[in-house]
């Protein structure tokens, strides 16, 4: 048990968590992250950490283990305590703090700071007879190092932006890639034209019969199209990417107002309890769009009025961070 109490204790140790580990630094608050992962990084480091992101302001295009790594030099700035592979369990409201209990310890804080994106997530998997044997072997459900692939047949299976961003991103280092979909692609439409443009050999609308293999490795992929026609493709490795099955888990149990499977927030970035606060991925509002910049740009919101709620003397609006760096100078 960790008897010190924190200031802010911020539930995800992704981007946004990240972030605002950083910001608390600059608004004078102690800091500790708890996130159930065993790195830092969310779903960047546990899916797709050689994936590019390039909606990020001022970086047209990032590796997302590159990302992470800056955040976590710039999350430093606050000296947290981090707390990894430690999930959220019961969260109980005293008089002047949070007693937060994990399946590890009970955590003390003055507020607490939701970032904990889609929650915990498995990924949709091929409902087709026999894969689980292949799983780990040259089935995959994400992609850690590309240089896997290098030279191999691959076949990748999904519409979103995922999927085509992998199988764009294969293009140069796979000898041959395939991306089949059961409809229309639902990827940004920039991403679409790029994939029409590429080498990449497309099928749709196809749905996957059947996997051919030895038991070892999949051989060979069965698909059919509207016309009952199938087809084999030859694959060396098949990645799955049909998304995630996301879920809060204890959170919904917390007292929060929640909107199908995003916690309400208001233009404090406020819950309906008092003292906890949530921005990112994890919570909604008007006008909400999920993206990493707008988890970004809600984090000084709720650390500010955070600071605001700890010391009602303090400022909401913060210093530039130019002054306050100059003023550490």
């Amino acid at each position: 048990m960790d008897s010190e109490l924190y200031d802010v204790t911020i539930i995800g140790g992704g981007p946004t968590g990240l972030f605002a580990s950083f910001y608390g630094g600059l608004r004078d608050l102690k800091v500790k992250i708890i996130d159930s992962l065993p790195q830092l990084g969310g779903q960047l480091m546990e899916l797709y950490p050689d994936k590019y992101i390039y909606d990020i302001g001022g970086l047209p295009k990032i590796l997302a283990k590159d990302l992470v790594a800056n955040l976590e030099e710039q999350a430093a700035y606050s000296n947290p305590t981090i707390c990894l592979e430690e999930t959220a369990i019961a969260l109980e409201k005293l008089p002047d703090y949070f007693a937060l209990t994990t399946d590890k310890s009970v955590h003390y804080s003055k507020t607490i700071l939701l970032t904990s994106g889609i929650g915990s997530f498995q990924p949709r998997k091929l409902n087709v007879p026999g894969v689980a044997q292949y799983v780990g072997k040259n089935l995959h459900y994400n992609v850690k190092n590309l240089e896997h692939f290098r030279n191999s047949e691959v076949l990748v299976l999904g519409g979103g932006d995922s999927a085509l961003d992998w199988s764009l991103m294969l293009e140069d280092i796979a000898s041959k890639v395939t991306i089949c979909h059961r409809r229309e692609f639902t990827a940004h439409e920039m991403t679409v034209q790029q994939l029409q443009k590429s080498t990449v050999q497309v099928k749709t609308p196809f749905a996957i019969k059947e996997v051919i293999g030895d038991g070892e490795k999949i051989q060979e992929v069965v698909i059919v199209g509207k016309d009952k026609v199938e087809e084999k493709i030859a694959a060396d490795h098949v990645i799955v990417n049909y998304g995630n099955v996301a879920s809060l888990g204890p959170l919904k149990d917390w007292g929060l107002e929640m909107e199908k499977n995003s916690v309400i927030v208001n233009e404090k970035m406020e819950t309906s309890v008092e003292g906890i606060y949530a921005a990112g991925d994890v919570c909604t509002h008007d006008g909400k769009v999920k993206l990493i910049a707008v988890g970004f740009g809600e984090v000084p919101i709720a650390i500010s009025h955070i600071k605001a709620f700890i010391d009602p003397k303090a400022r909401v609006q913060p210093k530039h961070s130019t002054s306050i760096f100059e003023e550490v100078k």
